[in-house]
């Protein structure tokens, strides 16, 4: 078999195209960085795939041979062009801007896997759209920034530990596939990669967007205290500063407690006092 890079200088050729840095673009080329996305995306069984951004097809190269329903999400028009005509189906749209619902339904209770060599920009932000939904994408293999893995998967108190790392871990079960240096992707990126594996678990969170605006609030200035970040919560809640530091005592911690020292369980555990469900 071809290796990537000889793939990747193949489809290059016919699409006479290059990377585009507005598009995020870093061709992956590395054939063991790619056999291990691909080994976690059959290990969670797909019936339904959504790739973002497949470019060349590093990825979709082997997803499209899975024979298991495949739709592609594609901005740069000639790539999309490209993979249309080997009969794949493209959307050619933001994905952040998407509804994903279309994708639910088109899936109609199959187990759906989103996989994408995610473009740097827009990492963080698919994540948390994902984890607003109770339902729709039962397991992701992503790729991030190393800097944006590790604050996914961070814990309290860590220095990469935050809003990210609370919302992601609340509603994913997240362990690492691999690593992925520059010389992996042409042209090489000035950082390094990391490859997570994300499968959907029932939270004991209902409200998904309060959760978030919690969390949000608990982190708002990260040098204040937690219940300085929360006044407004707690104005809004009609509750009182002593029922907070009641709360906080029940979890171990005192009236001077940060948001980065709480757990995700406990971040939900104190998010429930406030009654927002």
């Amino acid at each position: 078999m071809s290796t990537a890079r000889e793939r990747l200088q193949e489809a290059l050729e016919i699409l006479g195209v290059t990377a585009k840095k507005s598009l995020g673009q870093n061709f992956l080329v590395s054939d063991v960085v790619i056999g291990r996305i691909i080994d976690q995306v059959k290990e969670f069984a797909p019936e339904y795939m959504v790739e973002v951004g497949p470019g060349p097809g590093a990825l979709t190269f082997f997803l499209k041979q899975m024979n298991v329903p495949l739709q592609l999400i594609e901005l740069d028009h000639v790539i999309a062009e490209h993979w249309r005509g080997q009969g794949l189906p493209v959307i050619e749209e933001d994905a952040l801007r998407l509804d994903w619902e279309q994708f639910y339904t088109a899936a109609a209770g199959k187990k759906l896997v989103f996989v994408s060599n995610l473009p740097y920009q827009i990492s963080s932000s698919i994540v948390i759209e994902r984890s607003l939904e109770d339902h729709g994408v039962e397991h992701m293999v992503l790729m991030f920034q190393k800097e944006v893995a590790q604050r996914i998967r961070a814990v309290a108190s860590d220095d990469h530990y935050g809003l990210l790392s609370v919302i992601a871990q609340v509603f994913w079960k997240i362990s690492m596939v691999t690593e992925a240096g520059a010389r992996d992707f042409s042209p090489p990126p000035k950082v390094q990669s990391r490859v997570l594996a994300f499968t959907r678990i029932v939270p004991e969170v209902k409200n998904r967007k309060a959760f978030l605006t919690f969390v949000k609030n608990a982190f708002a200035q990260r040098r204040k205290l937690l219940k300085k970040n929360l006044a407004g919560l707690l104005s809004q809640k009609k509750l009182t500063d002593e029922q907070l530091i009641g709360w906080l005592a029940e979890l171990g911690f005192k009236e001077t407690a940060r948001a980065e020292e709480l757990s995700p369980v406990q971040f939900v555990k104190l998010y429930q006092k406030f009654g927002f469900e």
